[in-house]
């Protein structure tokens, strides 16, 4: 009985080695009472982008749409090590309302991203149980949100954060392994799915996504690998299958990653292929069948003194239909390209930066897709990214 409770913890509860990191910036409350804080237990933060943005080109708005100061993230996060071996985090999103979540399946708003505890088992074991982020492969997927200006649609369109349990084996000081069994969504199958069970599919019984995430540490740092394959219950005998491939590269003032990202969706989870065929009204209240998602990210970062940082970024992404149904034809109906290029200054030691970038958005469709017309969007922007130590 013991070696099952035992491996039911095991089986549940992971905290993910590739969390964010803190500085060693003093908080607010130091800088203020001029008092060193030098308890571990509980550590603030608030965590903020705010920018100006001239929009060219949105909504159908031929030249500048709008131009307007916007707080693009705003988060409050606590965290700290209770003991040498427990832990907890929970972090916020402060302007995104969404109800008090009781009508979620796990009973949180989706303005939570993490809540729950962490548990250290010894050098190799760890866990954390709640709702966190899923552990899914990729380079950008895994930063700080407040530090991306343009998610690609894979995960701009993906739920990253769900509710369930996680553990982390580190087999050395270079290679880590996760498995995460979490729930697949945080509404109803109504809300996520539409009406399916119109069309005789069933909700399923155990509407869950399981993760492998292997992270990988060569040549002393500079070489980073972040993969991952997953399976989804999106219905009754109805799956996503997910991969992620991220790799980062380090030379020195320069740095780079690479992210492949495909998606196999039985059930059309992101919604992409659903608009474009029309929407829910136009499929018989419910998403598009057998869609298919493929992207392609690079960035690349080159430090060029040590205040200054400047950047490019590339996009390529395809959304597709793999099986014929219901008189949708099999094929690709979208694709869609990003770019940006931009400038950081890094004033002081912290993270505290400000930018100034362009961003470019393509999208071309393809005959299968009647009625859209190929268009472009561009964005300036100008502003700031701090995580501010408050405690």
């Amino acid at each position: 009985m013991k070696k099952i409770v035992l491996l039911v913890l095991v089986m549940g509860c992971v905290q993910g080695l590739f969390a964010q990191s803190t500085s060693n910036e003093k908080t607010l409350f130091e800088r203020v009472s001029k008092i060193e804080k030098k308890v571990d237990w509980f550590h603030l933060y608030l965590n903020m982008q705010g920018t100006f943005n001239a929009n060219f080109n949105y909504e159908g708005v031929n030249g500048l749409q709008q131009a307007a100061f916007k707080m693009n993230q705003l988060r409050i996060e606590a965290k700290g090590n209770v003991t040498p071996w427990l832990s907890y985090r929970w972090r916020q999103r402060l302007n995104r309302g969404s109800g008090n979540g009781s009508t979620n399946i796990d009973n949180m708003p989706t303005s939570i991203d993490i809540a729950g505890i962490g548990v250290r088992l010894n050098d190799q074991f760890s866990f954390f149980a709640g709702k966190q982020c899923t552990v899914y492969g990729g380079i950008e997927f895994d930063l700080n949100p407040i530090e991306i200006y343009e998610y690609c649609d894979m995960i701009e369109y993906m739920s990253n954060f769900m509710t369930g349990l996680n553990i982390a084996f580190q087999a050395n000081e270079n290679h880590q392994i996760q498995f995460q069994i979490l729930d697949s969504r945080n509404g109803s199958v109504e809300e996520t799915y539409g009406d399916i069970n119109e069309v005789g599919i069933g909700n399923g019984r155990a509407p869950l996504v399981y993760t492998l995430n292997w992270n990988g540490n060569f040549f002393d740092g500079a070489f980073k690998t972040r993969w991952s394959a997953s399976i989804m219950s999106e219905a009754e005998k109805k799956q996503m299958y997910y991969y992620a491939l991220g790799n980062e590269l380090t030379l020195g003032d320069f740095n780079m990653y690479f992210d492949f990202m495909y998606s196999d969706e039985d059930l059309d989870r992101k919604g992409i292929m659903t608009d474009i065929l029309g929407g829910r009204n136009n499929l018989d209240n419910h998403v598009a069948f057998n869609a298919k998602y493929m992207s392609m990210v690079a960035k690349f970062n080159y430090r060029v003194a040590p205040k200054w940082n400047v950047f490019i970024k590339g996009m390529y992404e395809t959304a597709s239909i793999f099986k014929a149904t219901d008189g949708i034809e099999k094929g690709k109906y979208r694709t869609s390209y990003g770019y940006l290029a931009g400038v950081e200054y890094y004033p002081m030691e912290s993270n505290l930066h400000f930018f100034a970038n362009f961003t470019g958005r393509s999208y071309n469709f393809t005959h299968r897709a009647a009625g859209y017309n190929n268009y472009d969007t561009q964005r300036v922007s100008v502003g700031f990214i701090y995580q501010l130590p408050m405690f």
